[in-house]
């Protein structure tokens, strides 16, 4: 059985949606021409409204209602169902409230102790740990409601600090294993660890209370050449997968890539270009050459 049935294919898609209007009374032949137009292919325009309205496929009445007294389902095939019962059973899934109902007796597609990783330090958050879940709902909460948190946190250090801020977005670190939480205080964008904060407690602080100010863009790139040798390009775009790139090729050898980063994910962004070697220049911005040659320089003297 394949993972994707030909039931979720562009022309039932179309004829789905088509029947959908007809059950409410609301089809039109221009109506099946906009949905095929936007769902289907080039040649869908001729193909699907000319078997509907001319019968051969015994869907639809001249006066354009249809004989189904229901609206058309797309129901998941067992496959599906297998592999959605996969993804549940990841802990980070839980955490955003997902659950598995309608899938308690589906039997996982492969079980998570299949999957190994690499390049992947080993002290990821504590997806499973009850205080954990409730500190990363509440974040999720504020930020997606645009309000303010009190927050209890460690630093790196150690320290113990207490912050009123606004939660912005809540990113996802596949180096680390660890989810992360950008946060405005009195004007000035930071980021914490969710792993780190102890406690946390909506406020009823207006959202300007706490955003005074913009707090500037965090975003950095760098402008790196790809020799496309050893497959190169491909182990490139698979690495840096997660963030936001453009590429062109300028000759039949070479790639360039502009690369948009976090500038608090810099240094491990530096290392992950090291490792590519002599297939991966980076070219701009100038500092981060120099980061390059200065971590460079310090492993030739060690």
């Amino acid at each position: 059985m394949m993972l994707f049935n030909e039931i979720y294919g562009s022309y039932f898609s179309a004829v789905s949606d088509i029947l959908k209007s007809a059950v409410k009374g609301e089809l039109s032949i221009e109506k099946i021409y906009d949905v095929v137009a936007k769902k289907g292919f080039a040649e869908s325009s001729i193909n699907i409204p000319e078997k509907l309205v001319g019968g051969e496929w015994p869907l639809l009445t001249r006066d354009m209602s249809t004989p189904l007294k229901h609206k058309p389902s797309m129901p998941l095939t067992t496959m599906e169902k297998r592999w959605l019962r996969t993804l549940l059973d990841d802990p980070r899934i839980r955490l955003f409230g997902a659950d598995d109902a309608g899938l308690e007796d589906v039997e996982p597609l492969f079980d998570r102790d299949r999957i190994v990783y690499f390049d992947r330090y080993s002290d990821g958050d504590p997806y499973e740990d009850e205080e954990y879940i409730k500190n990363f709902r509440i974040m999720l909460k504020a930020a997606v409601e645009k309000r303010s948190v009190e927050i209890v946190f460690c630093t790196a250090r150690g320290d113990e600090r207490i912050w009123t801020c606004m939660p912005e977005k809540i990113e996802y670190s596949s180096k680390d294993d660890k989810f992360r939480v950008q946060v405005t205080r009195n004007g000035r964008r930071d980021t914490i660890n969710i792993g780190r904060i102890r406690d946390c407690r909506l406020t009823d602080e207006a959202a300007g209370d706490v955003c005074v100010s913009d707090a500037g863009s965090r975003e950095r790139y760098l402008i790196a050449e790809i020799r496309d040798e050893r497959n190169a390009l491909e182990r490139a775009m698979l690495h840096f997968s997660h963030l936001k790139k453009e590429t062109v090729k300028p000759d039949e050898e070479h790639y360039v890539m502009k690369l948009f980063y976090d500038v608090d994910d810099e240094t491990e962004i530096l290392i992950r270009v090291l490792e590519f070697g002599p297939m991966m220049k980076v070219t701009e911005p100038e500092a981060f050459v120099e980061n390059i040659r200065s971590r460079l320089a310090k492993q030739r003297r060690l």
